[in-house]
């Protein structure tokens, strides 16, 4: 489910050129996985169970561009202080923004054609003609084929204006339309921006409590090999067990070492999505969170989702802008009336000049145009269908997400509920394996299973603490709650 999320698709519709009604594929910038599963390997997997993202995926939601230079110090980062440098500086933010500007460029175009059109010119010339070089070879006694220098001054105003341009009055509207879903695109934008930078920032709080997690392992296993060596050494165990106890030492150091190379990753991956300086060292301030969220009913669920999507309204807005179009097409078949006028001044100089204008009205009226007309037609209906099913299949997403968003919150809630539990016998058996072979009535062997347990419970719990977290996102993103939701369900109370 949470992969169908963030990998949502971010586009802005711009109005296409007049030739040729509005293009079917406008401008799309997808939001690749930026998590491919629910599991807590969601970027990939290693063999200590931790997770790192895949350069790979270079989607823009995942970039930004880095703000200001590193510092000296080592930054405290709150979960909130990521939101807000992800929302300043991502780069897929900041390419919706640019997709939004460009929508409201395109409208102002359309716009353009309705509006009158005034300019000014101020001439001073002076013209001498030749009447032999324009036919006329015969003479006068006393005239000469010469004439002029003849001195011509000319400053006019001059205003064009449509008075009814149907065709023009319906793309204006169609680009109105495409500049408003743009604008609902941008807000879609930063809620998955949010959206991104909450799974980065949980698997960033998982990947250190690997870290810390490793970290005990691997003390608990050092204490069990030096007992275990010292008790070999007084010959009260066989070498066998301090060979186990060994074996079970650097497998953990090793484990280790690779959990803090992918939480080293992950801190990358997180600065690259938030836009911080590069080489800037932070630490997180959040632990992993965990508050049981009662979910609103089904009904209310989906109410909310259809009226606060923001891609369900810029789907909505998509549809009518093509309506427009199209609408825009079939009206190159009717006439146009448009005016034209100028006044000002004309004379030999501007000391003998007088007023003069010029004032018309032309109605155009297309006959044929070699099928432009209906090919427009044409193009402008293909796109208005795509549309139209673009939209009836996400309101049919929406559904699957919300359905599929609160269920996996229920599961995630009971699957912290079971890791805690189970974790906490884990911890019990090892503290009684460790009892059984200090008091000599067990080899090491029930105490390194009992590690291994612990291991594995520690990383279900981990794991499920994170998949609880993630599906609270999601709800949030599936209501079109993101932005405010992420923030209230994932910052320390």
């Amino acid at each position: 489910m949470v992969a169908a999320y963030l990998s949502a698709i971010i586009f802005v519709a711009a109005p296409p050129a007049r030739t040729q009604g509005p293009s079917a594929a406008s401008v799309p910038a997808s939001f690749e996985d930026a998590s491919a599963a629910q599991s807590p390997g969601a970027y990939g997997t290693n063999s200590s169970g931790g997770s790192f993202s895949s350069p790979s995926s270079q989607s823009p939601f995942l970039g930004s561009v880095p703000e200001g230079k590193a510092t000296a110090g080592v930054l405290q980062l709150s979960f909130k202080d990521a939101i807000d440098r992800a929302l300043r500086d991502n780069l897929g933010l900041l390419l919706a923004s640019d997709s939004s500007l460009a929508a409201r460029g395109e409208k102002w175009m359309e716009l353009s054609h309705l509006l009158p059109n005034v300019s000014a010119a101020v001439t001073q010339s002076a013209t001498q003609i030749d009447l032999a070089a324009l036919g006329f070879r015969f003479s006068f006694p006393g005239v000469s084929s010469v004439v002029g220098p003849v001195g011509v001054f000319d400053a006019r105003a001059f205003v064009t204006a449509p008075l009814l341009d149907w065709h023009s009055i319906e793309r204006e509207r169609g680009a109105r339309a495409s500049e408003s879903a743009a604008r609902y695109k941008y807000n879609d934008a930063r809620e998955l921006v949010v959206l991104a930078t909450g799974n980065e920032y949980l698997l960033t709080i998982a990947a250190g409590a690997r870290v810390g997690a490793a970290q005990a392992q691997v003390e608990s296993a050092q204490a069990l090999y030096n007992k275990a060596h010292d008790q070999q050494t007084a010959g009260l165990v066989p070498a066998i067990d301090a060979l186990r106890a060994q074996v079970e030492f650097k497998t953990r150091q090793q484990q280790l070492i690779v959990a803090r190379n992918n939480y080293a990753k992950q801190k990358l991956v997180l600065a690259r999505t938030i836009g911080l300086a590069t080489g800037q060292e932070f630490n997180l301030t959040e632990r992993e969170p965990y508050e049981p969220l009662t979910p609103m009913s089904l009904e209310e669920a989906l109410r909310r989702a259809y009226t606060s999507r923001a891609d369900y309204q810029a789907a909505v807005q998509q549809v009518r802008g093509a309506e427009r179009f199209r609408s825009a097409a079939t009206a190159e078949h009717l006439p146009s009336l448009n005016f034209a006028g100028n006044y000002g001044a004309a004379g030999v100089n501007v000391g003998d000049s007088h007023g003069v204008f010029e004032v018309g009205a032309t109605l155009a009226i297309p006959i044929f145009a070699g099928g432009r007309a209906h090919a427009d037609a044409l193009q402008a209906e293909a796109t208005l269908k795509q549309n139209r099913q673009q939209l009836e299949n996400l309101r049919a997403q929406i559904d699957y997400d919300v359905r599929t968003a609160l269920l996996d919150l229920a599961s995630a809630a009971d699957q912290v509920e079971v890791a805690r539990s189970s974790l906490d016998l884990a911890n019990q058996t090892l503290d009684q394996a460790r009892d059984r072979f200090t008091a000599g009535v067990a080899d090491n062997l029930e105490v390194v299973q009992a590690q291994e347990a612990v291991a594995s419970a520690n990383e279900n719990y981990i794991s499920s603490l994170y998949a609880h977290n993630l599906a609270k996102v999601s709800l949030a993103r599936a209501i079109g709650f993101a932005e405010q939701g992420v923030k209230q369900y994932l910052e320390s109370k």
